[in-house]
């Protein structure tokens, strides 16, 4: 873990990074243990399809992003809850070689990437239906049912910047490519009966609390977060692939230190809408003001 954590501190860049999160549907927890390694590898090409689609958009970064995602497939009671933890750039390399940092302190929109992202997943999971990658979920109708239902409903992503916080985060995500569903110290008692185990309540304002399991339940819990063999939790994309990441992250640097030693624009001061130096690069830029950005995170 703690190698792992000292890798990725050794590549992170000058600049902005947000942690995002794509979730996967809860209604699709019965899924996942029919065909896990299909489920999964929808879930991490999806959420990287859906931000390297948004990257690419000249409209937004015109370039190729990176993304680092850790699989994650509990919540505190030990109940399924499957998400990838991304670690993601708030910039793109250009064609032309340039760094292209997010024109927003909000990257996305996360409704826009919420809807791409499950667009693009049903979408995926109704080829693998007919390709018979989902030929263990036999009940008829059932894919149909199911992905029609998904489309007409509102899909979780979340999105934080994490300026300040990079390393962090870094720790954060370090903590899940080694770590199981439950610790020792979480385990507060066990008898021939149940097993009480302490955890937080987040709709309760982060309140810890004892939970009291049967001990066949405690166990069936603990065995949904078994994954299938040589199945990668963590995993990059974009200029972090294994690769081309050195190499794309040397071209990287060197674009932040040109844009660095940049002469001045020669902006007057007095304007206060034009004085305002940017944190990330130090050039003096326009204040973003965007009215449709949204006033809390998602």
């Amino acid at each position: 873990m703690h190698q792992w954590a000292e890798r990725q501190q050794a590549n992170i860049l000058p600049a902005r990074y947000y942690h995002v999160v794509f979730t996967l549907p809860h209604s699709l927890n019965g899924w996942v243990q029919l065909p896990p390694e299909v489920i999964y590898r929808l879930l991490f090409q999806s959420a990287w399809y859906t931000l390297r689609s948004f990257g690419r958009d000249p409209k937004r970064l015109g370039g190729e992003m990176g993304m680092s995602a850790v699989l994650h497939t509990w919540g505190q009671n030990l109940s399924q809850h499957v998400h990838l933890h991304c670690l993601v750039h708030g910039g793109a390399l250009g064609d032309d070689g340039g760094w292209r940092g997010a024109r927003s302190h909000y990257l996305f929109l996360v409704r826009a990437l919420s809807r791409h992202f499950r667009g693009h997943l049903v979408s995926a999971l109704r080829q693998a239906a007919t390709a018979g990658d989902l030929h263990r979920v036999t009940r008829p109708g059932d894919v149909d049912d199911q992905l029609n239902t998904l489309m007409a409903t509102e899909w979780v992503v979340y999105r934080k910047d994490c300026l300040e916080h990079t390393d962090t985060v870094v720790r954060y995500l370090a903590r899940y490519t080694r770590q199981i569903a439950i610790s020792n110290a979480r385990i507060l008692a066990v008898d021939d009966h149940q097993v009480t185990l302490r955890y937080k309540d987040y709709r309760d304002r982060d309140r810890r609390k004892p939970l009291v399991l049967d001990g066949k339940e405690f166990v069936r819990r603990f065995l949904l977060h078994f994954l299938p063999k040589r199945l990668m939790r963590v995993r990059h994309y974009g200029f972090l692939a294994n690769r081309c990441r050195r190499r794309r992250l040397a071209q990287i640097r060197q674009a932040l230190a040109l844009v660095e030693k940049a002469p001045d624009a020669g902006t007057p001061a007095s304007d206060p809408e034009l004085a305002y130096t940017c944190p990330h690069c130090g050039q003096p830029t326009l204040r973003d003001r965007d009215p449709h950005a949204p006033a809390t995170q998602a």
